[in-house]
């Protein structure tokens, strides 16, 4: 009977969840901005964080996940 071997490995599983880390907090920046009232403009909606911070975690979250799919294990 054949041993059963996985795709991926230990490493591999444990970058995907650093990398959907990255992502989440990424989303988490986007977060707000908005005015309770919709006849106000708020400027907070065009902050730095908003529009260069977050979206660097997000791809660097996409780039850690690719990275993750295209590491190799060990040759045995």
């Amino acid at each position: 009977m054949e041993k059963q071997t996985f795709i991926f490995e230990k490493n591999n599983y444990i970058l995907f969840a650093a990398g959907l880390v990255l992502m989440i907090i990424g989303y988490l920046l986007m977060v707000g901005g908005g005015s309770d009232n919709p006849e106000v403009f708020n400027p907070e909606i065009f902050s730095a964080q908003r529009i260069i911070v977050a979206p660097m975690f997000i791809l660097a979250g996409l780039l850690v996940e690719v990275f993750a799919i295209m590491k190799n294990g060990k040759s045995k």
